[in-house]
């Protein structure tokens, strides 16, 4: 039998506290009703004019990748291409390194002008995870090309051989 210690207090409750099943101080970490805050945009000011006059301008941290060395690689790769291309055509002969490495640059041409199109039209302080999911999205099509790159190289007879049978079709 269960013994009351007065009239809604019961010997378990005097071993096992109410604050200690329940405690109010914390917080709820699993919630099944989900949330879309990170997904919004992300307010600016007008004109993304931020302080006054009168602060000190704040210099951008320096990125290799994403900065001006990477017009600087898109220009020489654009370059790099245009001797690469026309060798087979007039060399009349087709070696398997100059289309693998004709096929790489390809695709990481491609891969540097649509990630401009990402910075410039997704901008990570405006849009933040959409400009990340965007930049991940397309490093990993890079990827799946490349190993599409691979498998032409390897199974086919190359990205050159691939163009001329198409243009001669």
């Amino acid at each position: 039998m269960l013994h009351t210690l007065g009239s809604t207090r019961t010997a378990f409750s005097v071993i096992k506290p109410v604050s200690l099943l329940r405690p109010t101080g914390v917080a709820r970490f699993i919630s099944l009703k989900p949330d879309f805050s990170r997904f919004k945009k992300t307010e600016q000011p007008p004109g993304y004019i931020v302080g006054t006059v009168n602060d000190a301008y704040r210099i951008p941290l320096v990125t290799y990748y994403e900065g001006s060395y990477h017009w600087t690689y898109e220009r020489a790769i654009a370059i790099t291409m245009v001797p690469l291309m026309m060798t087979p055509f007039v060399a009349g002969v087709e070696y398997p390194m100059i289309d693998a490495v004709f096929s790489s640059l390809v695709l990481f041409h491609c891969h540097c002008g649509f990630k401009s199109c990402i910075i410039d039209y997704i901008p990570e302080r405006v849009y933040g995870f959409w400009h990340r999911a965007a930049t991940r999205l397309l490093t990993l099509g890079s990827f799946v090309s490349l190993y599409g790159v691979y498998l032409i190289e390897t199974e086919g007879n190359g990205l050159f051989d691939l163009l001329k049978n198409i243009w001669m079709a």
